[in-house]
């Protein structure tokens, strides 16, 4: 195989030409991203977590937890309906994203409530009471 040419990825030239094809083929016009962009915080009480789910519906996306795994999932596929007229194209559009958390030791599993406004997602995982250690006299005798 005399004919085999390696590919080096550090010269400019295919980067250039990846680039290139990348960004005319690269999503064949559809969302950039797969995956719901999501932003998470702590404080004291809770851990919250907000996902950007624009032009989904509440009943569109399934929340589940198991096995101390929170998962957030939809699949939906979009129909146009439209009467007295003659078609001679429609493409379309099916759309599903699956993304998975490792939930700490420290989230009550049993009181996760969530809110679903405007495209957002947002999901309030409460923080389990720790009993906080008392000191104990003992008493010398």
């Amino acid at each position: 195989m005399r004919y085999l040419a390696k590919r080096d990825y550090n010269s400019p030239m295919v980067s250039a030409f990846d680039s290139l094809f990348n960004d005319m083929l690269g999503d064949w016009g559809l969302m950039p991203s797969r995956f719901p962009a999501v932003d998470i915080v702590e404080n004291d009480d809770a851990y919250v977590l907000e996902a950007e789910l624009p032009g989904y519906k509440q009943e569109e996306v399934k929340v589940q937890v198991e096995k101390h795994v929170l998962k957030l999932s939809s699949a939906k596929q979009s129909k146009k309906e439209e009467k007295d007229k003659r078609r001679l194209v429609s493409e379309r559009c099916y759309q599903c994203f699956e993304r998975s958390f490792t939930l700490p030791e420290d989230v009550d599993e049993e009181k996760i409530e969530g809110a679903f406004a405007d495209g957002l997602l947002r999901l309030t995982l409460p923080k389990k009471e720790i009993a906080k250690p008392k000191a104990i006299e003992v008493k010398i005798t």
